[in-house]
């Protein structure tokens, strides 16, 4: 009696192997793909608080001077001078903070990395401003997503 043994080989057959490589291949693509989308969208997030941040900052100046207001000028940051040292707790995204006037007309127009306050106005669209009281004023900042432009209101 001719007993035929089989003897099963262990392991994994080419195909098994390409088709893990595949998957795994798919997934870190994947990953790669998202992951400047979520880098953009934490730097927008950190400039959004760098605007609340200057926000209060301004208030705070504003509160402690007996109601006067920083003077136009524009603060490479860091900056330790009157208005610049209530702005210590700012990002790395934001590198300038320019204080000026409302000006019939005028357009919050920041470039990468500035924040601009503008005294006596309100937000009134993406980039636009309309004139505000006294005590009113918008901070302003351009996010990298999309290219659009934050707007906070006093």
């Amino acid at each position: 009696m001719n007993v035929q043994q089989t003897t099963k080989n262990k392991g994994f057959t080419i195909i098994e192997v390409v088709l893990v490589l595949a998957i795994a291949g798919l997934i870190f693509l994947m990953v790669f793909i998202a992951l400047p989308a979520l880098q953009r969208n934490q730097r927008d997030t950190a400039r959004k608080n760098d605007v609340s941040t200057v926000a209060s900052a301004y208030t705070t100046y504003t509160n402690n001077n007996r109601g006067n207001v920083p003077a136009n000028a524009t603060l490479t940051l860091p900056d330790t001078g009157k208005f610049g040292k209530y702005l210590d707790d700012l990002s790395d995204n934001s590198t300038t903070v320019i204080v000026r006037d409302y000006a019939s007309g005028i357009k919050l127009s920041p470039s990468e990395g500035q924040i601009i306050i503008t005294k006596k106005s309100k937000c009134a669209g993406e980039d636009a401003l309309s004139d505000g009281t006294n005590r009113q004023f918008t901070v302003g900042t351009l996010l990298e997503g999309g290219n659009a432009i934050f707007c906070q209101d006093s």
